[in-house]
Parts: C-alpha cells; sequence; structure tokens
C-alpha cells in the first residue's frame, strides 16, 4: 500500500453515509447489535492504554453492561458470540511526517515496514534485529517507501501508510532512513565541499559501488509498546557506533481494524454506528448524574471515554469526524434530555475550526443543517418560555438560561451555520418575537390562573391586583436579572420586550374590567380598586427603566379609572384615623410612655394617624394638578379636624381621670401631660406642609390655581388649627400658673409679715423651697418649650405680687431687705444657670425698676446719703450749662501727709442775686457725706462784695484718709452764697467734685509741685424743687434723726432753688 492510500482528514470513507435521527429510540434489536459492536471492540483492543483511560477489560465488560441495561445472562449470550466472531485484521496506520538533524546534505527517504516474528525469535536475536535493516527482515511486497526528498538536512513528507499485521505482542514497526545516492561529478562534489567531514565523505564514496545508498539511521518500535494514538519525535539509531547522534525522525501511529466481523460494521457506516454508540452511552451518562441532567456539564467518565476513544480509533475515525458526532447527538440529547448546554460550546468551537464545506457530502450537509435549524427552534422555545423553563427558584436557572444564548449566538455565528442555514432569519429579531409572544401567553397564563369565582367587582379588584403583582414581580425579574443576559449577548433589552407588551395588556384588561364603576360603590370595592390603583402606579412607574419609547403608553392617564373612587378613599382614610384617634385618647392613662418622653402614648397613635394620611397622599400621587389640589384641601382639612377633637377629648380625658381620683398632685401632672401633647400636636400640624410638599405641589398648579387661592386656602386654614392649638395650651399652662401663683402669692405675703429680726436670707427659705419642689416637679414633667411659657407666666404674678407687697403701711428697711433678696433669688430660680428664662426675659421694666425700688427700700440711710451724692456727682458730671455760673479750683491729695488741699480761684458767670444787680459772693466747702468726715469741719473763703466774677485765690487742707476718699458719694461740696446782712444767705449754686477723682490719690509719691495740677471748672447746679426719691424716702425714716437732719438740709436747699418742674 502507497501513500495515495490514506484517508484525508475531515472526509468520511466511501460509501459511508448518515441517516440516522438521534431522536430515534433504540429498538431492542438495534440495542443488541451495538451491544455486540461494543464489546467487540473491547475484545479485540489495541495498544497500550493511556493513563487516563480504563486498562482492565473486565471493567470496560461491566460498564457498557449496565449502560445498555443488559442482564447477566444476556451479556453472557452476546459476548459468547462475539468471541466466535472472527477477528479483525489489525492495522497500523503510520505517517512520517519529517525528520531533523540528519548527517550531511542528503537527499533522504525511508522504508518501513512491520516485521513479525514468533516469540521465541523475537527474543533470542533482538540486539541483531535492532541493527538490521528493512531490506533484510521484510519481504519485498510488504516494505513501503517514502518520496525522496532532494538536498536537505530536515526532510519534510507527511506521508501516510496502511501497515497490517496478526499478533500486536510480536510485530516490531521498523523504519530505514536512507540517502538516496545519483551519480555526480567529483568536480560537482568538490564545489559543495565545506568542510573535513565533506571530504571524508567523498572518500567513503569513491570506494563503494556506483549507485549505493546511505543508511542515515532506523527506528524499530514494539507494537505493543504503543498507544493507540501516538505522536512524537523518534532518535535515529545508527548500526555502528561511528556517529551515534543520527537525528530525530517525527512519526504518528494509529492502530485501527479492518474487516470486522460485526453486523452493524457490515451493514453501517463507521460513522453512524459511533454516532450510535455515543448516544447510547452519554444518555447513560446523564441519567447517572446524581446532582441531575441539569447540572452535567458533559463530562464522561474513564469509562465511558476508554469506550469512545477505542471505537473512534479502531474504525479511524477523524477528529472532525468525531466532533460531528459530538455535536449530532450532544445537540439532539439536549433537547430530549436537558443539561448544560456549555458542553455544546466545544463542538462549536471544533466545528468552527476545522470547517471545510467541500469535505461533506450534499446528505452530510443537510444532517448538519437540520441539526442547527432544530437546535436553533428548540433553544428560541426554551427562550420563549423562559419564566417556566428557568424558574429563579431552580438552583442554577440563571446559568442555565446564560449559556443557552451563548451557546445559539454562538452556533449562528458558525461559517458552518450561515453557509448550510442562509434561510434563517436573524437570531435577535426570532428571540425578540419569540420574547414577546412568550410574554403575551404567559400573562394570558396568570390571568385565568387568577381568575376569581365571583363576578363581583370587589372579587374583580382583587383579582386584578394580584395580576398585577405577578405582573411587577416579572418585571422586576427582568430589570434586575435576566436583561443583562440578553443584552451582552444579542443587544436585546429583554424588560423593554416585556414592558411594553406587558403594560399594553394590562391596560386593555383592566380598561375591560373596569367598565362599570360608579360613585355607589360598595366600601370593600372601594379598598380593592385603591390596591389596584398603587400596583397600577408601580407599573407605571416602571416605564423610567425603558431606553427609549415612541409616543404614549396605554397606561398615561390610568388614574381617570379611578376617579369615581377618590371620595370614598379620602372618607376611608379619615375615618380610619379618627376612630383610631378616639380609641388612642380612650385608652391613654396621661403618663408618660418613656423614661425620655413627658408625652402620653396617645401622640404616638396620633402622629401614627397623620403618617397613614400622609402615605395616603404620597401613594395617590394624583396626576391632575387641579384635581390633586381639591384633594389636598379635604386631607388638610380632615386632620384639622383631628387635631382640634384630639384637645378636647384629651382635656375631657385629665378632668375624668382626675375626678376620679381626687389626686391635686396627680391632677397637675395630667395638665402637664395634656400641655406636652396637644405641644406635640402643633409640631406635627407644622411639618403637614414639607411632608405634604406643598411647594412642589404650588409648582403643579401652576398658572390653573391663584397662589393667592393656595395660600388662603391651604395656610390660612393650617395657621388657623395652630393658633388654636396655642390657645389650648395657653389655657392649660395658665391653669397650671393659677394652681401656683396661690402658693406663690401667700409664701410672698407671709415672708412681708414675718418678723423683722430674722435675717433676710433666713425669711425667704420657705418661699424657694415651695418654688424648687414645684418647679422642678413641672421641668421633670413638662416639654421645655411649655415649661418656659409656664415660667413666663409665673414671673410676671411674682412681680405684681413682689410690687404690691412693697407698698404695704409702716416700712421699713428691713421689711425691704426681705424683698428685695426674695426678688434676686427669685430671679436666680426662674433663670437657672441658663436653663430656665434668659436674662432678657427676666428683666422686664417692671423687674428693674421693683429692683431699683427694693434695693433703695432695704439700704441703710446712711447708704441713701451715699447713694444721693452719687446721684449728684453723676448729675455734676452730665452738666455742661452754666446758667448759674462756675467755680474753679484746683485739687491734690499727698497721701504721705494724708492731706487734701484745695485752691479755690474764681467764680464767673454768677447770678445777681441782689437789688443792685450783683451778688456778694463766697464758697462753702464741706466734705460729704458727714458720717464719713464727722471730724472735718465746714471751711469758708472770703466774701466779694458786688461781684459776679469773683477772685478767691484762697487754699484749704484737710487731714483725711486716702480710703474716706474712695468710698462711694465722696466728694467735695462746693456751695456759692451769696452773703446776706440781714436774712439767710441766698444760694447761687453748687458744685460736686468726687474725691475718688482727686489728683495724687492713687500715686505711689507725693506730686512736688501744686502748680502742675490742672485747674478744675465745674458747673453751679441747683437742686430740683420737687425733692428727689431718696430724700422722700430718708424723709419716711421718722425715727432716723440723722436721717431727717439731712432730708432738712437739703430741703433747704431746694426751697433756694432756681430751678423748676
Amino acid at each position: 500500500m502507497d501513500a495515495a492510500g490514506k484517508t484525508p482528514v475531515g472526509t468520511l470513507p466511501v460509501g459511508e453515509s448518515s441517516e440516522m435521527d438521534l431522536s430515534h429510540r433504540f429498538s431492542k434489536r438495534e440495542l443488541l447489535l451495538l451491544y455486540e459492536e461494543v464489546l467487540y471492540t473491547i475484545l479485540h483492543r489495541l495498544g497500550k492504554p493511556q493513563h487516563h483511560h480504563v486498562a482492565d477489560s473486565q471493567e470496560l465488560y461491566a460498564y457498557v453492561q449496565k449502560a445498555f441495561s443488559m442482564d447477566e445472562e444476556e451479556h453472557s449470550i452476546i459476548m459468547q458470540q462475539v468471541k466466535e466472531l472472527e477477528s479483525p485484521i489489525f492495522c497500523l496506520k503510520a505517517t512520517v511526517k519529517e525528520a531533523k538533524g540528519i548527517l550531511g546534505l542528503s537527499d533522504p527517504y525511508c522504508l518501513l515496514g512491520i516485521e513479525a516474528r514468533s516469540q521465541e525469535s523475537a527474543h533470542s536475536d533482538h540486539k541483531k534485529r535492532m541493527k538490521a535493516v528493512v531490506k533484510d527482515l521484510i519481504p519485498e511486497d510488504q516494505i513501503h517507501r517514502t518520496q525522496v526528498i532532494s538536498q536537505t538536512l530536515s526532510p519534510v513528507w507527511d506521508e501516510t501508510f496502511i501497515l497490517e499485521f496478526e499478533d500486536v505482542e510480536t510485530a516490531s514497526f521498523h523504519l530505514d532512513m536512507w540517502d538516496s545516492d545519483v551519480v555526480e561529478s567529483v568536480r560537482h562534489k568538490l564545489g559543495e565541499l565545506t568542510d573535513l567531514h565533506g571530504l571524508k565523505r567523498i572518500f567513503k564514496d569513491a570506494r563503494k559501488d556506483k549507485g549505493q545508498d546511505d543508511f542515515l539511521g532506523n527506528v524499530v518500535l514494539r507494537l505493543k509498546d504503543l498507544h493507540c494514538w501516538n505522536d512524537q519525535w523518534y532518535q535515529l539509531e545508527p548500526r555502528t557506533e561511528t556517529y551515534p547522534n543520527r537525528g530525530q525522525c517525527h512519526l504518528q501511529f494509529l492502530l485501527t481494524h479492518k474487516k470486522r466481523a460485526t453486523r452493524s460494521s457490515r451493514t453501517q457506516p463507521s460513522y453512524t454506528v459511533h454516532r450510535h454508540l455515543l448516544q447510547q452511552l452519554v444518555s447513560y451518562e446523564i441519567l447517572q448524574h446524581q446532582a441531575g441532567s441539569i447540572s452535567w456539564d458533559g463530562e464522561l467518565s474513564r469509562h465511558a471515554s476508554t469506550v469512545l476513544y477505542l471505537h473512534a480509533t479502531q474504525k479511524d475515525l477523524s477528529d472532525f469526524h468525531q466532533v460531528m458526532a459530538q455535536w449530532l447527538a450532544y445537540s439532539k440529547l439536549y433537547q430530549s434530555l436537558e443539561f448544560n448546554s456549555n458542553c455544546l460550546l466545544h463542538q462549536i468551537t471544533s466545528i468552527e475550526y476545522q470547517w471545510v464545506q467541500e469535505r461533506l457530502r450534499p446528505e452530510q450537509k443537510a444532517e448538519l443543517a437540520e441539526s442547527f435549524q432544530s437546535l436553533l427552534t428548540y433553544g428560541v422555545s426554551l427562550i420563549r418560555r423562559y419564566r417556566i423553563i428557568f424558574p429563579l427558584s431552580v438552583p442554577r436557572s440563571r446559568e442555565r438560561l446564560q449559556s443557552l444564548l451563548r451557546v445559539l449566538v454562538q452556533m449562528c455565528k458558525m461559517k458552518a451555520f450561515r453557509e448550510l442555514c442562509t434561510l434563517s432569519p436573524h437570531l435577535p429579531e426570532m428571540v425578540a418575537i419569540a420574547l414577546k409572544s412568550g410574554t403575551t401567553e404567559w400573562f394570558h397564563m396568570e390571568k385565568q390562573h387568577l381568575k376569581p369565582m365571583l363576578k363581583s367587582m370587589e372579587e374583580n379588584g382583587k383579582a386584578l391586583s394580584r395580576l398585577l403583582l405577578e405582573v411587577i414581580g416579572d418585571l422586576q425579574q427582568c430589570q434586575k436579572i435576566w436583561n443583562k443576559f440578553f443584552i451582552s449577548t444579542l443587544k436585546l433589552n429583554l424588560f423593554s420586550i416585556a414592558y411594553l407588551e406587558l403594560e399594553s395588556l394590562v391596560a386593555e384588561h383592566v380598561q375591560e374590567q373596569l367598565h362599570e364603576l360608579d360613585s355607589s360603590m360598595s366600601k370593600p370595592t372601594a379598598e380593592s380598586l385603591f390596591q389596584l390603583y398603587m400596583n397600577l402606579q408601580e407599573l407605571y412607574r416602571m416605564k423610567d427603566f425603558l431606553p427609549q419609547r415612541d409616543g404614549p403608553l396605554a397606561l398615561s392617564n390610568f388614574h381617570q379609572w379611578f376617579k369615581e373612587a377618590v371620595p370614598q378613599w379620602l372618607q376611608k382614610t379619615y375615618t380610619i384615623a379618627l376612630e383610631r384617634a378616639q380609641r388612642a385618647i380612650q385608652m391613654d392613662q396621661l403618663i408618660p410612655f418613656g423614661e425620655h418622653n413627658k408625652h402620653s402614648t396617645s401622640t404616638v397613635d396620633l402622629s401614627t394617624c397623620y403618617a397613614q394620611i400622609v402615605k395616603t397622599w404620597q401613594q395617590l400621587n394624583w396626576p391632575d394638578p387641579e384635581e390633586a389640589f381639591m384633594i389636598m384641601v379635604k386631607l388638610v382639612e380632615d386632620m384639622c379636624r383631628i387635631a382640634l377633637m384630639y384637645c378636647r377629648l384629651i382635656k375631657e380625658r385629665a378632668e375624668a381621670l382626675s375626678l376620679r381620683e381626687q389626686n391635686e398632685g396627680e391632677a397637675a401632672n395630667r395638665l402637664c401631660i395634656v400641655v406636652n401633647n396637644i405641644k406635640q400636636l402643633r409640631l406635627l400640624v407644622l411639618k403637614l406642609p414639607s411632608q405634604l410638599e406643598w411647594e412642589q405641589l404650588e409648582r403643579r398648579t401652576g398658572a390653573a390655581i391663584d397662589p393667592q387661592q393656595i395660600q388662603h386656602t391651604l395656610h390660612n386654614q393650617l395657621h388657623s388649627t395652630v393658633s388654636c392649638l396655642d390657645h389650648e395650651v395657653q389655657d392649660v399652662v395658665q391653669a397650671l400658673a393659677t394652681k401656683l401663683e396661690k402658693g406663690i402669692a401667700r409664701h410672698i405675703q407671709e415672708l412681708s409679715s414675718s418678723n423683722n429680726t430674722r435675717e433676710p436670707e433666713d425669711s425667704i427659705i420657705p418661699l424657694m423651697k415651695f418654688l424648687e419642689s414645684e418647679l422642678q416637679y413641672l421641668n421633670e414633667h413638662l416639654v421645655q418649650e411649655n415649661f418656659k411659657s409656664l415660667l413666663a407666666l409665673l414671673w410676671h404674678h411674682t412681680l405684681a405680687v413682689l410690687s404690691a407687697a412693697t407698698g404695704q403701711q409702716v416700712p421699713s428697711a428691713q421689711h425691704y431687705r426681705k424683698l428685695h433678696c426674695a426678688l434676686k433669688s427669685l430671679e436666680l430660680c426662674f433663670h437657672a444657670e441658663g436653663c430656665g428664662l434668659p436674662l432678657e426675659t427676666l428683666h422686664t421694666a417692671a423687674f428693674l425698676s421693683l429692683d431699683t425700688q427694693l434695693a433703695l427700700c432695704s439700704s441703710t440711710s446712711r447708704k441713701l446719703i451715699q447713694k444721693y451724692f452719687s446721684n449728684r456727682i453723676q448729675q455734676q458730671l452730665d452738666t455742661s450749662s452754666e446758667k448759674y455760673g462756675a467755680v474753679t479750683i484746683k485739687a491734690l491729695y499727698r497721701p504721705s501727709e494724708q492731706k487734701l488741699r484745695v485752691e479755690v480761684l474764681n467764680a464767673a458767670n454768677l447770678i445777681p442775686l441782689d437789688s443792685n444787680g450783683s451778688s456778694d459772693p463766697f464758697v462753702q466747702l464741706t466734705l460729704e457725706p458727714r458720717h464719713e468726715f464727722p471730724e472735718v469741719v465746714a471751711r469758708t473763703t472770703q466774701c466779694k462784695r458786688n461781684e459776679l466774677h469773683p477772685l478767691f485765690d484762697e487754699a484749704f487742707d484737710f487731714l483725711i484718709p486716702a480710703e474716706k476718699c474712695r468710698q462711694e458719694g465722696a466728694c467735695l461740696l462746693l456751695t456759692v452764697f451769696d452773703y446776706d446782712t440781714l436774712g439767710a444767705n441766698d444760694l447761687e449754686g453748687e458744685a460736686f467734685f468726687p474725691l475718688c477723682q482727686l489728683p495724687g490719690l492713687d500715686a505711689d509719691e507725693d506730686q512736688a509741685d501744686m502748680g502742675r495740677v490742672p485747674q478744675t471748672r465745674l458747673p453751679l447746679t441747683h437742686p430740683k424743687p420737687s425733692g428727689d426719691e431718696i430724700l422722700r424716702l430718708l424723709e419716711s425714716r421718722k425715727g432716723d434723726k440723722e436721717a431727717q437732719a439731712f432730708v432738712k438740709l437739703r430741703k433747704q436747699r431746694a426751697k433756694q432753688s432756681k430751678e423748676t418742674e
């Protein structure tokens, strides 16, 4: 046999065709024939087993017995029949590929064949036969020869030969490589000479016979050492050790059969028989998979792989035909025994890689095209019903669908598919049509499944709601899970396809069911329709996930279908909220419901009621702006009604509980809770504009509704309700304040009438203990805002009581000291270090006036006198007018001598007091207050006759301690008189120089020179004739001689005053 007899890769043997439909179920006879074939294959296996194959034939027999469901008796009978069949002709399919590293530039060719020897001879002269050449070992008619490749060191032949043998145990493969000798001239050879080795070769050629070929090396292999399939480089062995490195030869071997005696091999093409066997074993493998067929990934067991490998090699099936067989078998099995479709990707890749259309005959092309179309149709049908076939409740469903999509896409991209299935529609179009029809089928199936038994509007509404929930759930799965698979593989938006189809179907179906809807519907019907409305709203909102759409959707105005039900929905919402609020008040014990809360349980329920109404508004989300405004008006009106109802009922609840228990403390506690509850309700009401999104509603209404109408209708209604709540809070807080005002008034009265011999701090203790107890209790039970409102009321009342106590008969300084001490302590108490009322709230005009009055009234007479002079000093400093003239002095204090030196320089612009239009002025100097300087006598200057601008230039010294100069009100009083011979001297004016401002008072050393002291010009003033508050207070102290003497003196000056009121 020569090289021309080899079978080209990818071509079936002549006469073989494939007519079997893989959906065909084997009959018993067909199964027995196939079983005979597989037993024959195992019995006559060739080659050394691969490491990943099963070596033990008995294991293979046991495996195929199970795979074909043969009992022991059937197996034994068929096995015996197989053993009686004639053995096949064993063949070695040898391919001489190429060589490398051979000796010198040659014209190599190969001689090859199989030597068959008995066991004994094979062992006796093994070494000798390894060195022998093919021509000496093998008959000439069994020797095969390759072509001669001229002038090369790396020849490539790629020639295949079929070599028959009888016994694999004794047969050996021999290959000799020779250098073909062609007669050449010595001149030609010398021209090719390149090295010494080449020269030796020329001498050798000269000695040998003309035309004799050179031996380059050989390869000798025992067939029993070969695997069924071998592909490797073999070392060329020398006959002598002269040149041991002879190069390498690349050989491929395949151990095959010819003339198999089985009935299947005699009557059916090898390709068909192999497909039969493959189908049977794969079916068994899938069914035996423990996790189920769906999770089978295409990996065969070692036993199945071994049997299929042996059969394919023995039948000499090419890789291409094996892949074709696998594709046809697997693609058909997938349609009956679904498994992981990823198994098909390997066959798709292999067919694509090896595809050459001309290798197939027409019937083979038709078969392959039919398999493509069949799988495509089946795959698209699965995709159409993907909701049922790939439910998410089943594990690995996502992977299965994704794998199927990938297989279909890759199959449609194959050159084989495009060439054989030219009329097949575009895959994305097929899938899009299938998805649309599948979605419609699924919707009608769900609609039928959820069809109500009773044909009432209420039941229809419930059924529609359940149907909508199924639709929404399905679309959510499409959008979140399935869509990405279809986009990544087919560039198809599954969500868009499903949504547009379902949206249209839902709109048609709902309208059909609601055509008889009117305002006289029952409450259960209205409730079921509300749920349906919300479901339709959720479905309509899902349109936002559409990448693009043309024209309006069928659900665009779905809210109009429910207009008749809206009044009932709103009334239902109001009724539920009202009843819940009423129940909450009836069960409220008016005690704080938590450690950190100061309101009771009913406010929690009320908050929930409001939240539910707000939620109803949000759920409605009514598209029409004008209708939405009317709905808002109704909701706000209902919420305000509930708020006012709550105020009334919670106060009634507090009264009822108080009457039942007759406990004044508990009654006050409940009033605190009522205040807190109403205040909490007020906060809830004020949050309504933001919770109900009034600003957004105003923008939506735009020009349709006048903003003034919105302001008048909504805001005014809300403000009115808030005002009512504030009034309710004030009423309750006033009631609490009234309870405390009595106690405060009683304690202040007791303080006012208490014995004046006690210290003021001791006298106010009962009042402060009372307030501490009551205010602490109220602070614990009132929220901060309400507590401060109560404090403000109590503060105003307390000031009024203290003011009244100030005007009592027979006042005394001690009495006023008690009241003033009480006022200052109450100020601290109500401020509470910043936790109570702020100081600006406490320091009202009434407080400041009372504080000033009590501070004066509680002072000693001497303190009042000091205060009087302090006021006159301040008046002196504030006076700039010299309408009564002025006096100029210089004053200096010498600390070392404790001496005050005063120089009276002059007076100016005095008023004329004599009838002649002039005056006789002199200046009297006194240190005030007298009680601070009792030993210092008054000093006077000389009298200047008929002078309105007298010059005195007189100096006076006063011995006084420095600390006396720093006392409050300490001053030098300069009184200018007009001397009168017959009567009392007339007052020209008086000036007050503060001793605390004396030059030198705060100096460490005495000033050296009086000349450096600046002059001080003091405007003269007159006291006001109406008197002074301090003077009136001193005058009221009849038993105080010092006070009376001081008042008398000042009154005399006031009588001489030229000031008017």
